[in-house]
């Protein structure tokens, strides 16, 4: 296997030979190249003898240009890196025209992620992003691992479905029909009997429906693939395609289900802790230095690494939504009308806003709601003795509110149906799921983590569209 250049840097330089491939960063004094093959966030410095080189080959060796360098490893002479190569051959695999560089984002300059979003095919190539994007990666690998390792199950569900597992009706509609000439019914409205399944389908919101009924065979499965939202909702915490982390477990009730949520997160975030410090370090640097442009009351409470410890040395307070709405209604911002959306009674469906001052001013560390009113959460949530709270829980994060949505789900068969039936649910719909309950049904447990949160959260950035490859939001599908 050849090695690429974050195994290089960490060698011994003992002169050995290797050739190294990548893009250059920068070429100075027509000697010292900086080479990134994307595997790290540090250069290689590789050492041109350009007195003895043909300078038609210095000419073509620009930012941007992939090349392939052979030469020995040896002690750095410079401060910067402990090793660098001392050249004895450079070939040219992809030029890359210096005018034509300077209408891109590959131009060593500091560019704005507004920028950096409109050539979202390029941005991985700096270093920003390149560091967002391998972080992305690690906490990818992190859930994999973490599921696996406790026993769980990982499993495939539809992404084309017929349900609408949230029941907001915000869904991408799925047809094989001729817009201009779809076939209608005797009442002139579209007959989807004739379209490709048979039925009206749309792409998902959640695997959770589908995963619940394979926990209840397996025990324990989660599920981590893309799901979607048609929410015409230009803001920076909201994508329309975005992928989410569901695990379902029977035989959980709600407290196993939020000690599972804590212990999941704290895994993935000492991961990347673990495995992921360079990039860390380098996004931890550019938003204290983007933080010195702002208003002090606009700046990150705690640098990035600190954040990440804060949420693995404190355990997540528990707290119910009644003593929450309670702490809301007589605190300052509520009391002085500085919310903009001022809680005035129980029943109040909670705003990023409430969700940060709970985590950043009251309790000062990571918080779990549960016990939520029943009418503003979904069908599928056991209902509470109380007949007016679910079982319902919420985890609420630093700098971003909401991060994780979850519940003990509705294991009684007749209260399941008579919620439906209150929120006109067909059970035709969903005869299937009721079946679970039909058939051995049992306490069981889940939760939903979108999984850009996550990154946003882990690397510090702000807006939720520059943690994904290729962001899908409303008037925005390029690339």
């Amino acid at each position: 296997m050849k090695k690429t250049i974050v195994h290089i840097l960490k060698d011994e330089p003992k002169g050995q030979e290797l050739t190294v491939k990548g893009w250059v960063k920068s070429f100075r004094a027509n000697r010292f190249i900086a080479l990134n093959d994307g595997s790290t966030i540090n250069n290689l410095q590789c050492v041109v003898d350009f007195e003895n080189t043909d300078p038609a080959l210095l000419k073509r060796i620009t930012v941007g240009a992939a090349i392939a360098v052979t030469g020995s490893l040896v002690a750095s002479q410079g401060g910067g890196q402990a090793v660098e190569v001392d050249v004895k051959e450079v070939k040219i695999l992809g030029d890359a025209d210096p005018e034509e560089v300077k209408r891109t984002i590959l131009q060593p300059k500091r560019h704005t992620l507004e920028k950096l979003r409109e050539q979202a095919h390029l941005r991985v190539r700096t270093n920003t992003f390149g560091a967002v994007m391998r972080l992305r990666s690690q906490l990818s690998f992190a859930v994999h691992q973490y599921f696996q390792k406790e026993g769980f199950y990982y499993v495939n569900t539809p992404i084309i479905t017929g349900s609408d597992a949230e029941g907001a009706g915000e869904m991408f509609k799925v047809t094989a029909q001729d817009l201009k000439n779809p076939a209608k019914d005797k009442d002139g409205n579209i007959d989807y009997k004739k379209d490709f399944f048979g039925k009206e389908t749309n792409l998902t919101v959640s695997g959770q429906l589908e995963a619940e009924t394979y926990a209840l065979g397996l025990g324990q499965v989660y599920t981590f693939g893309p799901t979607f939202r048609a929410e015409n909702s230009n803001t920076s915490r909201h994508l329309a395609e975005f992928w989410m982390i569901e695990p379902e477990v029977a035989f959980n009730d709600l407290d196993a289900n939020m000690d599972l949520a804590e212990d999941f997160i704290k895994y993935v975030i000492q991961y990347v802790m673990d495995n992921g410090q360079d990039d860390l370090e380098f996004l931890e640097n550019r938003l204290i230095q983007e933080d010195k442009a702002k208003p002090e009351a606009e700046r990150a409470p705690m640098p990035l690494r600190e954040k990440l410890k804060f949420v693995l040395e404190n355990n997540f307070k528990r707290v119910s939504y009644t003593e929450a709405i309670d702490i809301l209604k007589n605190s300052k911002p509520n009391k002085k009308k500085k919310f903009n959306y001022i809680i005035e009674e129980w029943g109040a469906d909670l705003q990023s806003e409430h969700e940060r001052f709970l985590v950043e001013k009251h309790f000062k560390c990571p918080v779990i709601l549960f016990d939520y009113p029943a009418n503003i959460k979904a069908f599928y949530m056991r209902l509470n003795e109380d007949g007016k709270t679910v079982r319902a829980m919420d985890i609420l994060f630093p700098g971003i509110g909401e991060i994780v949505g979850g519940s003990q789900r509705e294991e009684r068969l007749e209260v399941l149906q008579e919620k439906m039936a209150a929120l006109d649910i067909p059970e035709e719909e969903l005869w299937w799921y009721l079946d679970t309950r039909r058939f051995g049904t049992c306490v069981h447990s889940g939760f939903g983590l979108g999984f850009e949160r996550l990154v946003l959260f882990a690397t510090g950035m702000t807006n939720i569209r520059d943690v994904i490859p290729y962001p899908r939001f409303p008037q925005n599908a390029e690339f």
